[in-house]
């Protein structure tokens, strides 16, 4: 079978080298990776072909497609309106059997009461509550001064116990310590996967990146420095990507 033209040749002999190997575990975050990145997050709708590339490979056998998000479960299965076969990991591992209850959502909730007022004050920053932790925003806002003041500002009112997740304009405070990378090695093991794929575009994807093998692929989208082994430029060139990779699983 002939390379796929526009894909990087050494990306295409990774592919190729995987996609015999079973179990197969093909993951991915979300935005910026299979959606464009959006100021709105709930904006950030898959890039046109993504749903339907995603359902061939789920329906290989010896396959699983997840998907591994900073997301809440919930959240990323209502924005994406992605359907299938799929395994679902958000908040960066932390919902991975569930939910956070007890202790741990309390102090999610007394994080945010707190970090509210000063983003508030900040024009244009915005607070998202997640499952596992809360969010500061500054991709909208037009001071760069303030909003690199507010993202210092959330730092030091947050407990040294909890764990940040810095990302693209964007501080997450998380009240456990699950990452990505973790999550990933949890997914090989559950599944004794002999090879793996990952996708990922922000600061937060390099856990996973580290995280997998030799013989495993990493994939990065986008620029920036990264430990992942291979690059694309953008959601357009992942759903290239994953039609090669379809086409190799056949």
């Amino acid at each position: 079978m002939t390379s796929s033209p526009g894909l990087d040749p050494d990306l295409d002999t990774a592919l190729a080298a995987v996609a015999g190997r079973r179990p197969l575990l093909v993951a991915s975050d979300y935005d910026g990776v299979l959606a464009p990145l959006r100021d709105d997050p709930s904006a950030a709708v898959p890039e046109p072909g993504i749903a339907e590339v995603l359902a061939r490979i789920a329906a290989v056998d010896g396959v699983t497609v997840a998907l591994v998000s900073g997301r809440g479960v919930e959240d990323l299965q209502r924005t994406s309106a992605l359907s299938g076969p799929f395994r679902w990991v958000g908040s960066h591992g932390a919902e991975y059997d569930g939910p956070l209850t007890g202790g741990l959502a309390d102090q999610r909730d007394e994080l945010a009461r707190l970090l509210e007022p000063e983003v508030a004050a900040t024009p244009g920053a915005r607070l998202e509550v997640k499952p596992a932790s809360v969010a500061v925003h500054v991709r909208q806002v037009s001071d760069r001064d303030a909003a690199s003041a507010l993202l210092v500002r959330a730092r030091e009112l947050a407990h040294s116990s909890l764990t940040m997740k810095p990302g693209k304009e964007v501080l997450e405070i998380a009240v456990t310590d699950a990452d990505k990378g973790s999550a990933l090695r949890r997914l090989v093991d559950e599944l004794g996967a002999d090879a793996a794929i990952y996708l990922g575009d922000d600061v937060t994807d390099e856990d996973g990146f580290r995280a997998l093998g030799p013989g495993d692929v990493t994939v990065k989208v986008g620029e920036g420095e990264t430990a992942a082994g291979h690059r694309v430029a953008d959601p357009t060139a992942v759903v290239a990507l994953l039609a090669r990779l379809a086409d190799l699983l056949v």
